[in-house]
């Protein structure tokens, strides 16, 4: 049997790191098994699904390499919700209702203070037919699907053996009163007829499942497998869910995260194996099992990303970043040298920027007031450029024996006076890309 996983985002905003998390998994998944990966935009609501959405959704799935075999559209698919749903109306599993939710929530408030869970009582199928009309003409209806009130079972690919006792759980609304398709059916009729033999998706999903695997067998289908991942939290074991917008993947990206890095992460977080910058995504696949994965929340630190993003960064070979050291102006005879030196003192590849600023207008000195003198005295020593890579352990010399000073009373103060920083690369190879001492002005 062909593997068939799908990413379903709603576009009615930018993807972040917890759609993320599905969306690999099911690729993972499906690209692991030489199976087919959609991607499926649930975009029956008209009013919030926006076309930037989801020209931003695939532009950055295809930033990270997560390709698709085919896209879908929900609101493409409005006649064929419409004929299942007359298929289950015809077989008696749904049911129109009239309450406003005003009048809902007050039946659950009620049932709360009883003490029971705050399940629909199924009022609407007591209503007589003449009730109905009546009650359609006032302010039309809605629709439920009828549950039947036994055990919902399943083997979940990372909670294990998953039970639900049908009863406990409302009958699940799937047209609201202005004819809009809900979530719950639309993709329980898309995961039918598109073939879906697996579904990763959130442990927030799990009474969706039992309430859809129902919904899919009154349809004549087979429910495909299910894995319910763990819910992300902060760092701290807070709630992600109110910081989620600042970090959408485009956010990520503007800072400088890459692609590698953040799939590496996603990958592994919350599994039982070490997070590991992957070189590539066919080691990404080969890496991934669904099984390693545990069910207590897990938390997420965007921090996380950027020494694997340092890793990826100082793993590149000139060649990668030629054109792009090139567009800082960096001149060609000092490219190599430039990209060899700053590398191992970025993060990201933005702060190449920075670096080479630092060569070629120089930094503004840091002098300590008790090395004021000693500076003075041994920028007099230090000749115009250009300097070359022997350049320091000459001047350094000639400024020990005229000062006397040595070791880092010697070597600090002139790094600091030269590049404005008490640390960076070695100083015999910051020297021949220095293009101005403003120290020395």
């Amino acid at each position: 049997m062909t593997v068939v996983t799908r990413f379903a985002p709603s576009p009615t905003g930018f993807i972040h790191v917890g759609n993320l998390r599905t969306a690999l998994m099911n690729w993972m998944i499906a690209r692991k098994a030489g199976g087919t990966f959609i991607l499926r935009l649930d975009d029956t609501d008209q009013e919030r699904s926006k076309q930037e959405y989801v020209d931003a959704l695939k532009e950055d799935l295809e930033w990270l390499g997560l390709t698709w075999d085919r896209e879908e559209r929900q609101s493409a698919r409005l006649d064929r919700y419409a004929e299942a749903a007359q298929q289950l109306r015809e077989a008696g599993k749904f049911y129109e209702c009239f309450e406003s939710p005003t009048e809902l929530d007050l039946k659950r408030k009620k049932q709360l203070n009883m003490g029971k869970p705050p399940v629909y009582d199924r009022a609407a199928l007591k209503l007589s037919a003449e009730e109905k009309d009546r009650l359609r003409a006032e302010r039309g209806g809605y629709w439920r699907f009828e549950l039947d009130h036994e055990r919902i079972e399943w083997t979940d690919g990372i909670l294990g053996d998953i039970s639900i006792d049908a009863a406990s759980v409302s009958d699940p609304v799937l047209i609201r009163q202005d004819g809009q398709v809900l979530y719950t059916f639309a993709s329980s009729v898309d995961d039918i007829d598109m073939g879906v033999s697996f579904i990763v998706r959130g442990a927030d999903h799990v009474t969706n499942t039992a309430t859809q695997i129902q919904i899919m067998k009154a349809m004549g289908g087979t429910p495909p497998s299910f894995a319910h991942h763990s819910l992300l939290t902060g760092p701290q074991g807070e709630a992600l869910s109110k910081r989620l917008g600042v970090l959408s993947l485009r956010d990520l990206r503007a800072q400088g995260v890459q692609p590698l890095a953040l799939l590496s992460l996603m990958a592994r977080l919350g599994s039982s194996k070490p997070v590991e910058l992957a070189q590539s995504h066919e080691e990404l696949i080969a890496g991934f099992d669904i099984g390693s994965f545990g069910a207590a929340p897990t938390k997420f630190d965007a921090a996380d990303l950027f020494p694997l993003t340092k890793q990826w960064v100082q793993g590149l070979p000139f060649a990668k970043v030629a054109d792009r050291i090139a567009e800082l102006g960096v001149p060609a005879d000092l490219a190599e040298t430039f990209w060899r030196v700053a590398k191992d003192n970025i993060t990201v590849l933005a702060d190449l920027a920075a670096w080479w600023e630092l060569f070629r207008d120089g930094a503004e000195p840091q002098i300590d007031p008790e090395d004021e003198a000693f500076v003075r005295e041994a920028l007099a020593l230090l000749p115009d450029g250009p300097y070359t890579a022997t350049t320091w352990g000459e001047w350094t010399a000639k400024v020990k024996e005229a000062t006397g000073r040595k070791g880092k009373g010697l070597f600090m103060p002139l790094r600091k006076a030269l590049t404005g920083q008490a640390h960076g690369p070695d100083m015999a190879d910051v020297m021949p890309l220095l293009q101005r001492v403003r120290a020395k002005e």
